[in-house]
């Protein structure tokens, strides 16, 4: 079991920038990697970015050049940077972890963009 908890979410102008955190119960196990995913109603959640334990990353196109995703190991904690935010990035952002045959979610936490 691994509990992820997500912290940094809020409500920024057009423009602006945010980070996220995600602090994880403990070590995920083997081949592993942390994400951000993110939701609105009545679509798809979809990936925004993950890092592996050993650092390679993957972006969503939509946010290339502006989120940067990383994580401290040793605070079994990930991180998504988000600059020059547009109204297009509000949604819910959940955290997730994968081990082999595992998934886990954090519960999400709100990013609202004012235009």
């Amino acid at each position: 079991q691994v509990q992820l908890v997500e912290s940094g979410g809020g409500m920024v102008q057009t423009g602006g920038s945010l980070r996220l955190s995600c602090a994880a119960s403990r070590r995920l196990f083997g081949p592993n990697s942390m994400g951000w995913y993110r939701q609105v109603p009545g679509k798809q959640r979809e990936l925004v970015a993950t890092i592996t334990g050993g650092g390679s990353t993957n972006y969503a196109d939509s946010v290339k050049g502006r989120f940067t995703i990383s994580r401290d190991n040793a605070k079994n904690t990930v991180y998504l940077q988000m600059n020059s935010l547009k109204f297009e990035d509000t949604a819910v952002y959940y955290c997730n972890g994968k081990e082999i045959g595992r998934d886990y979610w954090g519960a999400g936490t709100q990013v609202t963009v004012s235009s």
